[in-house]
């Protein structure tokens, strides 16, 4: 029996089905918006030469964008049954616009990093998390596709504002630039929101198994105290951390690796921060779709592997302009392959009901992978021990993931086990 869900208590279920397209068109349109923030690096330059900022400076600013953004997903859930879906995207749109706007009047770097680093942040996080885990309750049967289409919306928006922002920089300077980017993100976030609609968990629905081969016994809807007892919790931590930090390591620093070690020049170099957005958005939809079909945590294994292959080939091998590219496709698009998996893994293990929650508990992997990796690299100096540590860490989350069960599964099986044993007959039959 499949999940009943509803935009509201009272509708009917053939409105339902109608209407839930709709509500794939508003999230994407609002991942779109959410999503430009990613294009935070054209501003880092303008704005140095602008105020006379060092660049590095600046550039912390997204790292604090990061980090809000994972922080808001622990308060998201709290906030959606206080206010309901629709008004609080609504009000983190104002809230995103508002802070990019603001940001256009600037002339201190503290005020930057409040403004554009954890207000524009936390809103994106709220935003995020909410609409994302809402479309998976619609699609409970789709969770993998559905995450691949609501988070490559994301990717996408950020591969579109790239020309956008771009455009607007060249033509009005950084500050003005902001203050368009906040207006056109406003009116993308709350115009999408209308189109959302509220799923209401009536009914857990049996979750595929991660080996995609047969049906597991529904998941209990987990509270996110129930979660945090559970030792898979941990572990699907400590997998989600190492997938952030190694994608979004690279995205802060690919430009710098083509020059530096593979030898290229400036203007080739950063075609790589295209390349990453593109791989990064088909990594999303094709891991997506795939996990539904194969198995989550194969998905999950196999991008690992592919990860630690290609930062320690960065790190160990003579760079030619194919290797490189060929390098940072490959993480790219597991990074987003990644992500969008492990929405739909946090619903398979722990349910759907409590998934804004729980989910907002995995996700400080990505605030603190956000972090990690530029920690790491300034205390080892360089980006081949960096690579190196990465890979290690992507060897011990493969073996979580080869391991690892959802919560009760492995007891329950030795339960069924003891019972045949006990039993002949039954066996036999």
């Amino acid at each position: 029996m499949k999940a009943a869900i509803s935009s509201t208590p009272n509708s009917a279920s053939t409105s339902m089905k109608m209407n839930r397209w709709l509500i794939v068109l508003g999230t994407i349109i609002v991942q779109m918006g959410l999503g430009t923030i990613y294009t935070w690096s054209l501003f880092n330059q303008p704005l140095s030469d602008r105020f006379g900022w060092d660049v590095s400076s600046v550039a912390i600013t997204f790292s604090i964008t990061s980090f809000a953004l994972a922080f808001a997903t622990l308060f998201a859930g709290r906030l959606q049954e206080r206010w309901g879906l629709r008004r609080l995207i609504r009000v983190a749109g104002v809230v995103l616009g508002l802070g990019l706007v603001l940001s256009s009047q600037v002339s201190s770097l503290t005020l930057l990093y409040i403004l554009a680093g954890f207000v524009v942040g936390f809103a994106d996080g709220t935003a995020y998390i909410t609409s994302l885990s809402n479309l998976i309750k619609w699609f409970p049967e789709r969770k993998g596709l559905i995450s691949g289409i609501s988070v490559g919306a994301f990717g996408t928006g950020s591969l579109l504002f790239k020309y956008v922002n771009s455009a607007l920089i060249g033509a009005v300077g950084p500050a003005q630039a902001f203050m368009y980017w906040g207006i056109i993100v406003l009116v993308l976030i709350v115009g999408g929101s209308f189109l959302i609609r509220e799923a209401v968990v009536r009914e857990q629905a049996p979750a595929s198994s991660t080996e995609g081969v047969k049906k597991q016994e529904a998941p209990h809807d987990y509270t996110v105290k129930e979660m945090l007892r559970t030792k898979e919790a941990y572990m699907l931590f400590v997998i989600f951390f190492t997938a952030c930090m190694s994608g979004l390591y690279l995205i802060g620093i690919v430009k710098d690796i083509g020059v530096q070690l593979a030898g290229l020049n400036v203007a080739t170099a950063a075609n790589a921060v295209a390349m990453v957005a593109i791989f990064n958005t088909a990594g999303r939809i094709i891991l997506g779709a795939l996990s539904d079909k194969v198995g989550r945590m194969k998905v999950i294994a196999g991008a690992l592997l592919v990860t630690a292959v290609a930062v320690m080939t960065l790190s160990l091998v003579p760079l030619s302009f194919g290797i490189f590219f060929a390098c940072v496709a490959a993480i790219a698009f597991c990074f987003g392959g990644n992500i969008t998996v492990f929405p739909a893994i946090v619903a398979d293990y722990f349910g759907l009901k409590n998934q804004s929650k729980n989910y907002g508990v995995i996700y400080q992997g990505f605030g603190f992978g956000a972090l990690a990796g530029s920690f790491i690299s300034a205390l080892l100096g360089g980006f081949h021990l960096t690579f190196i540590v990465i890979a290690v860490l992507c060897a011990v989350s493969l073996l979580l993931a080869l391991i690892i069960t959802p919560p009760g599964q492995g007891r329950r099986t030795r339960q069924r086990e003891q019972q045949m044993n006990l039993n002949p007959s039954s066996r036999a039959s």
